[in-house]
């Protein structure tokens, strides 16, 4: 009897021995799929946080991208609040991508950590997203108010040009009706003679023996001419092309200008004849005399008179 239950003892301590050895077993390995599974959890969750990091570094480069195309205008914008707001919203993101890029480097495990500072990353960059899309808008809004000034300034200059055209052309009508009219008012002067006299005042054919000359013209009507007393100024030009006399200077087209000789006459409008003479004081030979008549800043005449010996 006491062998038997020596016998069965034995046997209900070995099958305890191995269900305990069983159990052992059973709890090693299950520790070991434990780690196994919470190390390919925390590859899992590295490579997760690794992604987010990657897409929220490519969004932010993106918005920068953006941010600095229309970085030239700026000068749109009446203050630069945007651009401080954006700029330290900016340097937020860096500051948390560069901390993720030192923990991916040193392969530190704290993976609560990471995704705070990713969850943060998160809401520093949709801010930059509001500041960017505010900025464009901005920019856009300003940029058409540009253009519309830019428009109606093209379009003020166009009148400007438009105007002064026709300034231009107003002012060339008005001159050409002052030229018209200022020739209006200019004297006509026909049957104009020279003449040699002698002494006793008879024509003298001899040039040489003759003590005046003169020049006589008719002035013919002319009611757009203002009436009143004429100077008719007379210059005589020798063969030799020196003008006979030195009877004093007039001006004429801005100029002073040295006559022979002048008379003033009454003007009514009507039809007049005018003489005018010079005593000779110097010899005189055959040849081309010329002859010009001048009055009220104009030359009446200009003749060529052959003169005999």
């Amino acid at each position: 009897m006491d062998s038997k239950l020596k016998k069965v003892l034995i046997a209900v301590a070995a099958a305890l021995v191995c269900l305990v050895a069983l159990i052992v077993v059973l709890i090693v390995r299950n520790n070991a799929r434990t780690v196994e599974v919470n190390e390919a959890q925390a590859r899992a969750d590295s490579l997760a946080i690794a992604n987010d990091q990657l897409l929220l570094t490519n969004e932010f480069n993106q918005l920068n991208a953006d941010f600095n195309q229309y970085e030239g205008q700026q000068i749109y914008l009446k203050n630069d609040s945007l651009v401080q707001k954006y700029n330290e919203a900016r340097m937020k993101v860096e500051g948390l991508i560069r901390e993720l890029n030192e923990e991916k480097q040193s392969h530190r495990k704290d993976l609560s950590a990471s995704r705070a500072k990713i969850k943060q990353l998160e809401g520093e960059i949709t801010t930059l997203k509001g500041i960017v899309r505010h900025y464009l808008e901005e920019i856009k809004r300003l940029g058409e108010e540009n253009a519309g000034l830019k428009e109606e300034i093209q379009q003020v200059q166009q009148r400007n040009e438009q105007l002064s055209t026709q300034v231009t052309q107003a002012t060339a009508t008005n001159q050409q009706l002052t030229q018209t009219v200022q020739l209006a008012r200019k004297l006509n002067i026909t049957n104009i003679g020279f003449h040699a006299y002698n002494k006793k005042g008879k024509v003298e054919k001899n040039v040489t023996k003759a003590r005046q000359l003169g020049v006589t013209f008719t002035v013919s009507p002319n009611n757009t001419a203002s009436a009143g007393m004429k100077d008719f100024y007379m210059r005589i030009i020798s063969p030799e092309g020196a003008l006979l006399g030195g009877g004093g200077n007039f001006t004429i087209d801005g100029q002073s200008v040295q006559y022979t000789a002048k008379r003033a006459v009454e003007y009514a409008n009507d039809e007049i004849t005018v003489s005018i003479y010079w005593d000779v004081n110097t010899t005189l030979t055959p040849g081309d005399y010329t002859v010009e008549v001048f009055c009220d800043g104009y030359r009446l005449a200009s003749r060529h008179f052959t003169m005999k010996k």
